[in-house]
């Protein structure tokens, strides 16, 4: 059974799980990039807002590609919304779908790579903008920051019972994720390595 979320917004439970995955990680990032994170995760929440409708109505996931070759056609404002739109989706599925990510024709790096890369452009086609230094930062710590979504995902699959736990243990012990076993650790499901003999 899943645990219903109690915090005074979506926000706020976000910014919480957040906070902590950052500082478990150690991962530096400044206040408004922190806040964009936490903006990003309560948005995406909500599935519609990570699909668009296709032609026939059902949920669908335009490549990174092709939202990268859309960008290229595009004027500097619809540009920059685009690119941005490849980062964001980047940086979610990377980080809260690694597991089947990297089970699919397209691995992480893909989508690490691809991220990163938008946001720089982001940052570059808009360099006096209030959010560029945001971007900036996204880009150049894109990495790290899917390993702390990856972590605040993995401990939301624990908490929701068996199931979720037993995906995080198939793909620690697949992977051997140090940030995964930690999970599994903080759980009680696997015993940490020096105390294992």
């Amino acid at each position: 059974m899943s645990q219903l979320v109690t915090s005074p917004s979506l926000k706020e439970f976000f910014k919480t799980l957040l906070e902590e995955a950052i500082r478990r990680q150690q991962v530096a990032v400044g206040q408004s990039t922190e806040f964009y994170l936490v903006n990003l995760l309560a948005e995406f929440a909500s599935s519609d807002k990570l699909f668009s409708k296709g032609d026939d109505g059902r949920a669908e996931q335009e490549p990174l590609a092709m939202l990268y070759h859309r960008s290229l056609q595009q004027q500097r404002d619809e540009r920059i919304r685009t690119l941005r739109r490849l980062g964001d989706v980047s940086l979610y599925k990377a980080g809260f779908f690694s597991g089947s990510l990297r089970e699919g024709p397209v691995g992480q790096d893909y989508y690490i790579q691809m991220g990163g890369a938008a946001y720089g452009q982001v940052a570059e086609l808009a360099p006096g903008a209030g959010f560029a230094s945001v971007y900036r930062e996204l880009s150049a710590r894109f990495r790290a920051l899917v390993d702390v979504l990856e972590e605040i995902a993995a401990r939301g699959l624990v908490r929701n019972g068996p199931s979720g736990a037993l995906k995080v243990y198939e793909t620690w012990v697949r992977t051997g994720n140090d940030k995964l076993q930690r999970v599994l650790v903080d759980a009680g499901l696997v015993v940490p390595k020096g105390l294992a003999n």
